[in-house]
């Protein structure tokens, strides 16, 4: 048996699968509120009391986390947790197990999701002996990079979202100075993410300076227009800013919305080249899937190839949106099925 979780800002996954040759199966899969636990360790605890697991029933694990790892100890980017894969094991009594990047456990379950978990918003030309890119805005922005080694994809893990954004108009210009003046420097993260929404709808809105700094655990603006309301949880308001939007209820948000799905568009060309990514780019996250339509649009795939002197090879890029939303959870379980000792 296989034990798999997804460790992010907001939410954690973990499930139980079984062994498969390629993908494995899921057996059970639990959901928590990450903030509501101290660590990992309890949360694993109370899940395998639920389902009368004992650890010695686990034959391998594998833990994607929202941040950097580090001899396989992980300090969570938007959580106050330090994540350390060998404590964690000892503490629960696991026999194997791995701790990713939740990017690079995402990228694990891109060779083995069929094609009603994605949506085509390019078809291109996909180069089978090429590498491919993830990319995933969420509580964060995470990136990842599959490269092509003797036929198989080999996921590797990326910060990418953390590198310094890239202004490429007089008003995103004009939008890096306001950020600047509240972050000190802003990267991809502060733009292309569930509180970069927000960012940009203060900027729209011009209400930067009326409240408190926004980071991502504290993403309330100080002034609410009447299209978006005050009514609601602070964590729903980067969608209650994309409703308002996409039914042209406030200009100012269409326009922050505008701005976020061009510089998701050009973050995702970004890495596409970073990783000349001829076998595909998949789009992930929780944000991608609820926005489909406008990524369809002009704006993403317009600012995605608009990549001069590479613009003839960023459009024959396929691009896909990952559908499933517990694909950095199989992804986990497919690193964890290539570690087991029974393969």
């Amino acid at each position: 048996m296989l034990l798999a979780g997804d460790i992010g800002g907001t939410k954690t996954l973990l499930g139980l699968f079984r062994e498969s040759r390629e993908r494995p199966d899921p057996i059970e899969v639990g959901e928590f509120v990450t903030l509501d636990y101290d660590g990992l360790e309890p949360m694993v605890f109370e899940f395998l009391r639920a389902w009368n697991v004992e650890p010695g029933q686990i034959d391998s694990a594998c833990f994607g986390v929202a941040g950097a790892v580090t001899d396989q100890v992980a300090r969570l980017t938007n959580v106050p947790w330090l994540v350390d894969a060998t404590a964690v094991a000892d503490a629960v009594g696991l026999k194997r197990w791995k701790l990713l990047n939740d990017l690079e456990a995402l990228a694990y379950s891109v060779s083995v999701l069929d094609r009603t978990e994605l949506a085509i918003l390019q078809h291109g030309v996909a180069m089978p002996g090429g590498n491919a890119a993830v990319i995933a805005a969420g509580t964060g922005l995470g990136e990842a990079l599959l490269l092509n080694v003797e036929g198989r994809f080999v996921p590797g893990a990326s910060e990418g979202g953390h590198a310094d954004f890239a202004a490429r108009t007089p008003r995103e210009l004009k939008m890096v100075e306001d950020l600047t003046r509240i972050f000190g420097r802003v990267s991809v993260e502060h733009v292309v993410s569930g509180p970069g929404i927000v960012n940009l709808y203060q900027f729209t809105h011009q209400s930067f300076g009326t409240g408190p700094t926004i980071t991502p655990s504290s993403i309330v603006p100080a002034r609410l227009c009447q299209a978006v309301g005050r009514d609601g949880d602070a964590t729903d308001l980067p969608e209650r800013i994309s409703a308002a939007a996409f039914e042209r209820r406030c200009d100012a948000c269409v326009e922050a919305m505008d701005m976020f799905i061009s510089a998701y568009g050009a973050e995702a060309g970004n890495i596409a080249l970073r990783t000349i990514a001829t076998a595909g780019v998949y789009v992930g996250g929780g944000i991608a899937p609820k926005i489909l339509p406008a990524l369809s649009s002009g704006a993403f795939l317009d600012a995605f190839r608009a990549k001069e002197p590479m613009a003839d090879l960023v459009a024959t890029i396929p691009i896909a949106v990952i559908l499933n939303p517990e694909a950095a959870l199989l992804g986990a379980a497919v690193h964890a099925n290539y570690a087991s000792p029974k393969r």
